[in-house]
C-alpha cells in the first residue's frame, strides 16, 4: 500500500544539521537569510478592508496579493515564510490583521483562496440559512461574537461558516482569546464524555518497532495501569500488509472484548483506509474505527491515494457503532509540495472542512440504517510532527495547537491533539511540559498516550501516560465516565479516584486479563509470567513505565534517566554524517550530492535535498549509458536523519548482502553499484529513477535505504521501494509517494537487517506482480 502520513512525512522531514552549528545558531542564520522576503504592508487607510486595499494597490482583485495578506495576518511560522506569505515585520502583521478584521464574511466567501473539488464539497455543506444570516458580519465582529456569546449562540453561527472564514478569524485572536473560545465550545462523541467540557481523554498509541504483538499488548495494559486510555487503542503499523494489520487489529480487539469494554471504546490500526477495508472484507468484525490521514487540497490528498469521492464512498459505508478517525497537521501539505501559495492555517482549516463534510456523510449513512445517534467521528491534529522547516520553537507549537483546537471545534469536530516535537526542532522534553500547561486550558478532547514521551517506533516526542496523570491533577480534567468506572473495577484507582497500590503496575492488569480468560493458575504464577513477558518486551527496546517518582505523575527515576539518555543519543544521531571512510567501505559505491550546500540548508529548505546536484545528474546519466538496460533494480543509500543507523556495525553490510542474494534468487537483475547520497531525501531517489530508468521497458525498481527515526532507542533505517514501468519513470514528477512502499525499523536491535532484506524483496515481488 502507499505510504501512510507519518511514513511519508518522516521520509522528508528529518535531517542532521552541520556539526559546527547548534540548533539555536541555525535558527538565527535562517532568520538572517530569509527575513528579506515576505509580505510588507506599511500603510493602510482607516476602515479599509482586504479587498479595498487590493483595489487601491493593484487596481483590481489580485489572488496572489490576497493570499499574501491572509498569510501576513498569521503569527510567524517558518512554513509561511518559505512560500513568501509571512509578514516581514510586526507592523505588517498588525496591518494585515486590521484589514482582515474589517472584511465581511460574504466577501471572503466570494473569493476562495483555492478552488478544487474539496473546496466545492466544503462550500456545498455549509448551512445556507446560517450562511446568509452571518454573511454581512465582518471578521472583527465574528471574533467578538465568539469571545462574548455563549456556546449555543456560537454553534448557531458556525455551521454556516466556511473553512476559509474559520481559518481567517483565528488569525485575529491572541493565544488568550483562542483559549477563551476553546474553553466554551465542545463537541462530544455519542454516548460518552469524550470531547465534553472538563474531560481529557487519551488515545493509547502502543507502537512497536517490529509490529510485535506482545509489545503492543503490554503497552495497552501499561496505560490502563495508570488509568489512561479511554478514546482509542490506535497503533501505527510498521507493515501495512493486510495480514500484518489484521494480526494487530485482532490483538487490540481481544483486549477490549476480554475486558468487556469494546462497546465503550474502539480499536484501530492506522494503515491506509484501503488496507483496513480489505482486512474487514477478509475478516468481518476484525476492525472497528477506520483511520485515514487527510490533506487540504485535492492533489495533496492524492499523495495519500485518496480523493473526495473515495472518502465519501467510505464515509457512506460506515453504518456501525464506530465511524472514522482522521489525522492532520499544519505543514504536511507544504512538506509534500502542495502549498498552492496560501498559508498553513488555511490549509489546516480546509482539512477540518473535509472532516466536517465526511462526518455528515457518516451521519446520513447511519440514519439510513435506522440509527439516530450522532456519528462516532473524531480528528487528531498531529501538531509539531513535520519539523523546523514548518515551525521550530515551543511558542510556535503552542500557537499551532491553539489555532487548531479552535478551528476544529468551530467546525463541529471532536478534536484531539498530538502535542509533539521532532528531534531536530528546538523543543526539549521539558519544553513539552511547558507547552501542555499553555495549551490545556483550551480543553482539547484528548491527547496521545505512550509509556514515556518517546515513541519507540516513530522516534518523536509526545505525551506519556504520566503526563495525563499530571494534567488531571493540575487542571481537574476527568476521564470518560464509563472507562473511569472500568479503571475502578480494575482496582488501579479507588472509589474516590485515588491511585491504589496497583497503580502503575501492568502485571496487575495482566493478572486481571488472565482471570478474564479463565486462567486458574495462582496469582504468583501469573505475575511471574507477566514479569518475564515484560522483560522480553523491554529487551526489544520498547519502553514500559512502572511505578512512579515522588508523585504519581512522575516517571520512576531510573526510567527517567534512561529516557534522558535516549533523547541525547537521538540528538547525536541527528547531527551525525556519513564519513568518507564509511563511504569508501561500501562495495561499488557511487557517491552523489543533492542541491543542499550544507546540512543547514538541507533542514531549512527540504526541496534542496530532493533534487540532485548537476554533478550527480551527470553521473547518473553516465551510469545509464554504462548499464545498457541490463539492470532492473538500483540500490540507493542516503544518510537521512540518522547516519549512525547506516554506519553502525551489523546494519548495512548484512542487509545489502542478503538483499542482493534474495534479489538474484527471485530473478531480478540488480546493479552492482550502490549509489550513496549525502543530504538526500526520499524524493532524491525518484529523481535517480527518472534519469536511470525513464523510457525503458518493464518495471524498474529503486530501493532507497535511508536513516530514520532517532529517539526510538534504536538506530533504525528504512527502505522505500518504488517500482513502476520505465514509461512512468519517463514522466518527470510522475513518480511520488503514492506508489511507494516502505519497510521501516531495520536495525540489529529491532527488525534484523537480514529479515528486513527478506521483507523488502517479498514486497517488491508483490508490487511487480500487481
Amino acid at each position: 500500500m502507499p505510504l501512510n502520513r507519518r511514513d511519508f512525512v518522516q521520509a522528508m522531514m528529518y535531517s542532521p544539521f552541520a556539526l559546527t552549528l547548534s540548533l539555536s545558531q541555525a535558527k538565527r542564520v535562517a532568520a538572517e537569510e530569509t527575513n528579506a522576503s515576505g509580505v510588507s504592508i506599511s500603510e493602510i487607510h482607516e476602515g479599509e478592508d482586504v479587498f479595498a486595499y487590493i483595489q487601491r494597490v493593484k487596481g483590481g482583485f489580485d489572488l496572489q496579493l490576497y493570499r499574501e495578506i491572509l498569510g501576513a495576518a498569521n503569527a510567524f511560522k517558518e512554513g509561511d515564510q518559505i512560500i513568501g506569505v509571512a509578514a516581514t515585520d510586526e507592523e505588517s502583521r498588525k496591518n494585515a490583521r486590521a484589514l482582515l478584521a474589517a472584511t465581511r464574511i460574504v466577501d471572503i466567501n466570494a473569493h476562495p483562496v483555492f478552488k478544487d473539488k474539496l473546496h466545492q464539497l466544503i462550500t456545498n455543506r455549509q448551512s445556507s440559512t446560517l450562511k446568509e444570516r452571518s454573511a454581512n458580519l465582518t471578521l472583527g465582529a465574528l471574533k467578538q461574537l465568539l469571545l462574548t456569546e455563549d456556546e449555543a449562540t456560537i454553534k448557531k453561527v458556525t455551521s454556516g461558516l466556511s473553512s476559509d472564514v474559520i481559518g481567517s478569524v483565528v488569525k485575529l485572536m491572541t493565544n488568550g482569546e483562542l483559549i477563551i473560545v476553546g474553553s466554551k465550545v465542545f463537541n462530544s462523541l455519542p454516548g460518552s464524555q469524550i470531547g465534553a467540557r472538563g474531560y481529557l481523554g487519551a488515545r493509547l498509541q502502543p507502537n512497536s518497532p517490529t509490529d510485535n504483538l506482545d509489545d503492543i499488548f503490554w503497552q495497552v495494559l501499561d496505560g490502563w495501569s495508570y488509568a489512561v486510555g479511554d478514546v482509542l487503542l490506535g497503533t501505527n503499523p510498521v507493515s501495512s500488509t493486510p495480514e500484518s494489520v489484521e494480526a494487530v487489529e485482532l490483538v487490540l480487539k481481544d483486549i477490549l472484548v476480554t475486558f468487556g469494554v469494546a462497546d465503550i471504546m474502539p480499536h484501530c490500526v492506522l494503515s491506509h483506509i484501503d488496507v483496513q477495508a480489505e482486512v474487514e472484507r477478509q475478516n468481518p468484525g476484525s476492525t472497528a474505527l477506520w483511520f485515514q490521514s487527510i490533506a487540504g487540497s485535492d492533489d495533496a490528498n492524492e499523495t495519500f491515494d485518496i480523493s473526495v469521492k473515495k472518502m465519501r464512498d467510505y464515509a457512506r459505508s460506515r453504518t456501525g457503532q464506530y465511524g472514522l478517525y482522521f489525522e492532520t497537521g499544519q505543514g504536511a501539505d507544504f512538506t509534500n509540495g502542495h502549498s498552492h501559495g496560501f498559508d498553513m492555517v488555511l490549509h489546516e482549516s480546509r482539512k477540518y472542512g473535509f472532516a466536517r463534510a465526511l462526518t455528515q456523510d457518516v451521519a446520513a449513512a447511519q440514519k439510513s440504517a435506522g440509527k439516530e445517534s450522532a456519528p462516532w467521528v473524531h480528528l487528531n491534529d498531529v501538531a509539531g510532527f513535520i519539523g523546523p522547516e514548518v515551525f521550530r520553537t515551543r511558542e510556535q507549537l503552542v500557537r499551532c495547537c491553539l489555532e487548531d483546537i479552535i478551528m476544529g471545534k468551530l467546525h463541529g469536530l471532536t478534536i484531539g491533539l498530538d502535542v509533539c516535537s521532532t528531534l531536530h526542532m528546538d523543543v526539549s522534553l521539558d519544553d513539552l511540559d511547558w507547552c501542555l500547561d499553555q495549551i490545556m486550558p483550551a480543553n482539547p478532547a484528548y491527547l496521545m498516550a505512550l509509556p514515556t514521551k518517546i515513541d519507540p517506533m516513530l522516534g518523536y516526542l509526545t505525551t506519556g501516560f504520566q503526563d495525563h496523570v499530571r494534567m488531571r491533577e493540575k487542571f481537574g480534567y476527568r476521564v470518560n465516565n464509563k472507562m473511569w468506572g472500568f479503571f475502578q473495577k480494575l482496582a488501579v484507582i479507588d472509589a474516590s479516584g485515588k491511585p491504589t497500590e496497583h497503580f502503575g503496575d501492568p502485571t496487575w492488569v495482566y493478572l486481571q486479563y488472565r482471570r478474564k480468560k479463565g486462567d486458574s493458575r495462582t496469582n504468583r504464577a501469573i505475575l511471574k509470567e507477566g514479569r518475564q513477558k515484560l522483560s522480553e518486551v523491554r529487551g526489544r527496546g520498547v519502553f514500559i513505565a512502572e511505578g512512579y517518582g515522588e508523585k504519581h505523575s512522575e516517571l520512576e527515576p531510573s526510567l527517567k534517566v534512561e529516557i534522558d539518555q535516549i533523547y541525547h543519543d537521538a540528538k547525536k544521531s541527528i547531527w551525525a554524517e556519513l564519513t568518507s571512510d564509511f563511504i569508501s567501505s561500501v562495495p561499488e559505491a557511487v557517491p552523489l550530492t543533492t542541491q543542499s550546500n550544507d546540512r543547514l540548508e538541507y533542514i531549512l529548505h527540504p526541496t534542496t535535498g530532493e533534487q540532485l546536484s548537476k554533478a550527480a545528474t551527470k553521473m547518473i546519466r553516465q551510469l545509464r549509458n554504462s548499464y545498457d538496460e541490463k539492470f532492473d533494480v538500483q540500490v540507493v543509500i542516503s544518510d537521512g536523519l540518522n547516519a549512525l543507523s547506516i554506519m553502525d556495525e551489523g546494519h548495512l553490510e548484512p542487509f545489502l548482502k542478503e538483499l542482493r542474494q534474495q534479489l538474484l534468487a527471485a530473478g531480478y537483475h540488480p546493479s552492482k553499484r550502490n549509489i550513496i547520497i549525502k543530504s538526500g531525501r526520499v524524493r532524491a531517489g525518484y529523481r535517480i529513477g527518472e534519469l536511470l530508468f525513464g523510457g525503458l521497458s518493464g518495471n524498474r525498481a529503486i530501493l532507497h535505504i535511508i536513516g530514520e527515526r532517532p529517539g526510538t532507542g534504536h538506530h533504525t533505517f528504512s527502505v522505500y521501494m518504488t517500482s513502476p514501468p520505465g514509461s512512468v519513470w519517463g514522466q518527470s514528477g510522475k513518480v511520488d509517494h503514492n506508489i511507494t512502499k516502505v519497510v521501516s525499523g531495520i536495525a540489529a536491535t529491532a527488525l534484523k537487517p537480514t529479515k528486513g532484506a527478506d521483507e523488502t524483496v517479498r514486497i517488491l515481488h508483490q508490487m511487480n506482480a500487481g
